[in-house]
């Protein structure tokens, strides 16, 4: 049974689980929990709600709340939070309901999870689906923390570092809902604990076994059949949580809890960090499972499920695959029938460098602001749809003047659906799909959950926080180096115009390897390009405690009537309202505030 299935079905009886006034009578809703226990499918579907309520976005979103792109929907509730209407109780970002609905339906299946008639007639097969089902559930439920850790955790007025109230049993009628704030430490202490007992109780991947030999012994001495094992275990499973991914999502929570914003209270170093992520990279050997194209077309997928292909090398855990349009018709020129939604900032055109590696605003890099797209990181190309460009045989004109055709709807601010800053979209959209609905093209898109790029920029992050560029402090074979100079090696940068080494290399990169604070902005320029538009740059600029009120900026091209030479504008475009002087840490939601006393508003919010 789908997921969404499970969900509908259950969700009538499981409603009682939110707030003390529907606890009535509780004994019948006892009766109704036991209940559970002789219908698997619906005490399943108690974990399958936590899934549920995993808040991953299949579509760019909160990029355009940030420096590197605006929206042009007037109704975006991130466009009005970025220009000055984010507060306690007015938050896009918040995670509060959603994270902690998860966890409350985690929580109660693990209520249960030990007394369920999952396989009664076989005492094997009954432990393999307890173990497996809890391993998911301690790993949803650090996950679902770790959401909660990074929109909400902060300091008070105490001074104290503060997470949200930690919860390892479910609420009921007879609970004391004015739970205090636990300390960020302590949350991240429980959420290790969790991924812990999660990759005990798991395997590292699902992958169906030849014969019975391979079986745990564990599951051997109940006398397992291999059968039974590939039914629970095996390939059928992939997309669940694996052991693999919980080790993943403990390496994410270490990151976050070492980073600037939160490191001097959350009790985590940048060498526990670097070591974490490490970890998770040895399983592909480091950089030999690295991918080498895995800065192209990872989303794209001719299958249609999540077990019909070998994995992808580029994505540790994904949603199943989806064919839609959605991504197109959001964000595709109006010429092409999109809404051209998220328009890229001319900030990041400008963090891209030069093809030598070289910053824009380096002099040797060979920059020329009257042609401003020439010999860039070929990174530009794909994910930025610039003036001039061609999209599905069509020439893309972002300027104030017409195409050839003496008409354009993509120029700069044309209509509601063009661009604002010059740029539109590129990455993420397949330019097989035809968004129109009278000659609709529908295609396969992957949307990743873990990135293993994401994985090596952070590993790269701690390493040179906790060693500097070029020591390896974790022993896994390399260093925060190593893994730039692979990264921008699949780019291209260091190379001419026809992809041939320059003599000097990436002497850009070899610069900073020598300055562990130029590695720092680096790194961090290398994951602003290789994740933009996955909806993580918000969150990386907070937990940096880099300024969020940056002032988006687009490129005005205008052509020369007489020459048709185009001259190149930098022009503001929205003036972003941030304060940086507390808001690089999330609300608790006001109505929260407003019902528990024992709650502590972090610093500066009301």
């Amino acid at each position: 049974m789908k997921k969404s299935n499970i969900i509908l079905c259950f969700i009538g009886l499981l409603a009682f689980c939110s707030c003390q006034d529907i606890f009535e009578p509780a004994e019948e809703n006892k009766r109704q929990l036991d209940d559970l226990t002789e219908e698997s499918k619906y005490a399943h579907g108690l974990l399958m709600y936590g899934y549920d309520r995993l808040p991953y976005i299949t579509t760019t979103q909160t990029d355009v709340a940030t420096d590197d792109a605006v929206t042009n929907s007037k109704t975006s509730n991130y466009l009005n939070m970025a220009t000055g209407t984010w507060a306690s109780d007015n938050d896009p970002m918040s995670q509060w309901d959603n994270c902690k609905d998860g966890i409350q339906y985690v929580n109660l299946f693990f209520t249960i999870a030990d007394k369920v008639k999952w396989a009664p007639r076989a005492a094997s097969k009954q432990q393999m689906f307890i173990d497996r089902l809890k391993g998911e559930g301690y790993a949803l439920r650090a996950l679902l923390y770790f959401y909660l850790l990074q929109a909400h955790g902060g300091y008070a007025d105490d001074g104290v570092l503060y997470g949200v109230p930690l919860l390892t049993t479910p609420e009921d009628g007879s609970s004391d809902f004015n739970q205090p704030r636990a300390t960020f430490a302590d949350c991240v202490k429980q959420c290790f604990a969790d991924c812990d007992s999660a990759m005990a109780l798991l395997p590292v991947d699902y992958e169906d076994l030849a014969t019975k030999d391979n079986i745990p012994e564990k599951y051997q001495a109940l006398g397992a059949e291999f059968s039974n094992y590939n039914l629970i275990f095996g390939s059928k499973s992939k997309g669940l949580i694996s052991g693999r991914i919980a080790e993943a999502i403990k390496a994410q929570i270490a990151l976050l809890a070492a980073s600037p914003a939160f490191r001097d209270q959350s009790g985590v170093t940048s060498e526990q960090a670097a070591i974490l992520c490490g970890n998770v990279l040895k399983r592909i050997d480091g950089l030999n499972g690295f991918d080498k194209t895995g800065n192209r077309n990872w989303f794209k997928s001719s299958f249609k499920s999540m077990i019909e292909t070998a994995p992808n090398p580029e994505i540790l855990w994904r949603e199943d695959r989806h064919k839609n349009a959605e991504q197109e018709r959001e964000n595709f020129p109006p010429t092409l029938y999109g809404s051209g939604r998220t328009n890229p900032s001319q900030n990041l055109v400008d963090a891209f460098p030069m093809r030598n590696g070289r910053p824009i605003t380096d002099p040797a890099s060979g920059y020329d602001p009257k042609n401003p797209y020439a010999n860039r990181d070929p990174r530009l190309e794909i994910s930025i749809l610039y003036n001039g460009r061609t999209l599905r045989k069509t020439e893309i004109i972002t300027g104030t003047y017409p195409n050839e055709n003496n008409e354009t709807d993509d120029n700069l601010n044309k209509i509601e659906k063009s661009t604002r800053t010059g740029y539109y979209l590129l990455k993420l959209l397949r330019d097989d799909v035809s968004p129109l609905s009278s000659s609709l093209i529908e295609q396969q898109h992957i949307y990743p959950r873990i990135r293993y790029t994401e994985m090596f920029l952070a590993y790269a992050e701690a390493a040179n926080d906790a060693w500097g560029p070029k020591t390896d402090g974790a022993g896994v074979g390399m260093t925060a180096y190593d893994v730039i100079k692979a990264i921008r090696e699949r780019a291209g940068l260091g190379t001419d115009e026809f992809s041939m080494p320059l003599a000097e290399g990436d002497a850009y990169l070899e610069e900073c390897a020598g300055d562990k604070t130029k590695m720092t902005n680096l790194i961090r320029n290398e994951r602003r390009l290789e994740l933009c538009f996955e909806n993580k740059r918000f969150w990386d600029l907070r937990r940096w405690l880099l300024p969020l009120d940056e002032t988006v900026k687009g490129m005005k091209i205008e052509r020369d009537e007489k020459t048709g030479e185009l001259s190149y504008t930098v022009i503001d475009v929205e003036e972003r309202k941030y304060d940086n002087s507390y808001q690089c840490y999330g609300p608790i939601p006001k109505g929260e505030m407003l019902k528990w006393s024992n709650l502590k508003q972090n610093k500066g919010w009301k």
